[in-house]
């Protein structure tokens, strides 16, 4: 993987459903143009430096597993275990929820002019988008390379046509929304801590370079260089699609419609105007794919690490899939759509995921001091990890102190509650879950064919 293939991984990763769904979010939180852009731009400059901090991280240790093995050299199994439960039970299948449901609010649009789609509908939707995607990447892993790519090329078109539209607008003189565009701003610790979640949540796959560092030519210099020119571009396309939004619509008409990119297609594409739904769909559906393609995997490593059921790192014997990994992965997304909506399961989503971003960057500083033996390739000025550190803190707390819910409570209890899975089952390795899960493994090996990867290499 070279340079420019480098920076089109995260362009293509990073770009999904959050720049079609986030928009509303941000601005419902500080509820004016000209703040809103900013926190869109500040987003863009933290996942630049988190994702600075994670290249020498990658280049230091060259362990796949994303955070895993970075948390584990710096704080120990406890830590690392915390991170791939929160991993595989919080963060990945609600962001997946999330993707799926945001493909529903924008199937459903089209059948729904002017009116917000029921409940029922989207949440059904959602579901069914999540068993045939987890069906397609159990079958095939070629099947879901092809529908990658594919599905990342109606992405980047629909990306175009919105921004370019935004320019011929903005050429024309469609100003008007700008103007005193600080004005009724709502400004406050907490707003601006849920704003960044929604606007963090369009970035989300900044570090997603970490993961193929090995198959970087020249890594020490391309991977910063992907990083430096890649999430700029995005940040630059992700700005450039809000103005486009602010260009036909004002504040109140973006907040009131239920997809906006919808909205601004019926607005400026007319009789064309049912381009955006379907390629936003197939933006939504390449995100949820890819999302299942990788968390399938981590959900396989922990397996096989003994941190989950065993039966969870066996591959099947005919397609050479992670299938069990992949079928209990889709299985936590569906719980997850039926209580949730979008918001929520984003405060959720970032809440958690932060934790651990902050925790990761802070290993990066204190192996600064205790490894200090290591090959560090790539070695970032200080002052940016202990920036991303303090401003991870203030993510974390500002939402629980100004606006505190029981959803961060839950999410915190949730995350402790993997030590007594830890001091149980990894630690003192207790024998009596060994008798249970014997018989259901050997039931699930017969059913779904599959085997631990040793037996498929022979």
């Amino acid at each position: 993987v070279g340079l420019i293939s480098g920076i089109c991984m995260i362009v293509g990763t990073i770009i999904g459903s959050g720049i079609f769904v986030s928009p509303k979010s941000v601005l419902a939180n500080v509820e004016a143009v000209g703040p809103c852009l900013t926190i869109w731009a500040a987003c863009g400059v933290l996942a630049t430096l988190g994702a600075l901090c994670f290249a020498e991280l990658g280049t230091m240790i060259t362990k796949s597993g994303g955070e895993y093995p970075y948390l584990m050299e710096a704080f120990g199994p406890i830590p690392a275990f915390l991170f791939s439960w929160t991993s595989l039970l919080v963060t990945k299948p609600s962001s997946f929820a999330i993707i799926c449901l945001s493909f529903a609010e924008y199937a459903s649009a089209p059948f729904y002019p002017g009116c917000d789609p029921p409940q029922v509908v989207i949440k059904c939707l959602a579901a069914a988008a999540i068993v045939v995607i987890t069906i397609v990447n159990s079958l095939s892993v070629k099947l879901g390379s092809y529908l990658q790519n594919f599905l990342t090329a109606a992405k980047m078109i629909i990306v175009t046509i919105i921004i370019i539209s935004g320019i011929v607008l903005l050429a024309k003189g469609k100003t008007e929304n700008f103007k005193d565009s600080f004005k009724d701003s709502k400004i406050s610790l907490s707003s601006i801590s849920l704003a960044f979640y929604n606007g963090l949540w369009a970035y989300d796959g900044w570090n997603q370079l970490n993961y193929i560092t090995e198959e970087l030519k020249n890594p020490y210099r391309n991977l910063p260089l992907s990083i430096i020119i890649g999430i700029p571009l995005v940040t630059v396309c992700y700005i450039l699609i809000n103005i486009s939004y602010f260009t036909t619509m004002t504040s109140t008409e973006l907040l009131q419609s239920q997809a906006v990119a919808v909205t601004f297609g019926d607005r400026v594409l007319y009789p064309a105007s049912w381009i955006v739904p379907l390629f936003v769909v197939f933006s939504t559906l390449g995100s949820a794919n890819g999302t299942c393609f990788t968390a399938g995997r981590l959900v396989y490593v922990a397996g096989r690490e003994g941190h989950m059921l065993k039966v969870l790192s066996y591959i099947s014997v005919k397609r050479l899939t992670p299938a069990p990994a992949i079928i209990f992965y889709g299985a936590i997304a569906i719980i997850y759509i039926i209580p949730g909506d979008i918001n929520t399961l984003i405060n959720y989503f970032s809440f958690a995921v932060w934790i651990f971003y902050g925790l990761t960057v802070l290993a990066l500083i204190v192996m600064r001091f205790t490894r200090k033996e290591l090959r560090r390739p790539i070695r970032i000025p200080i002052i940016i990890p202990v920036i991303v550190t303090l401003v991870s803190i203030l993510l974390v707390l500002a939402p629980i102190i100004s606006a505190p819910e029981m959803a961060y409570l839950y999410c915190i209890l949730f995350i402790l509650s993997g030590l007594i899975v830890y001091v149980l089952f990894v630690h003192l390795k207790f024998s009596w879950p060994q008798k249970i899960s014997k018989p259901i493994t050997m039931h699930l090996q017969m059913l779904l064919e599959v085997v631990p990867e040793e037996e498929v290499t022979q």
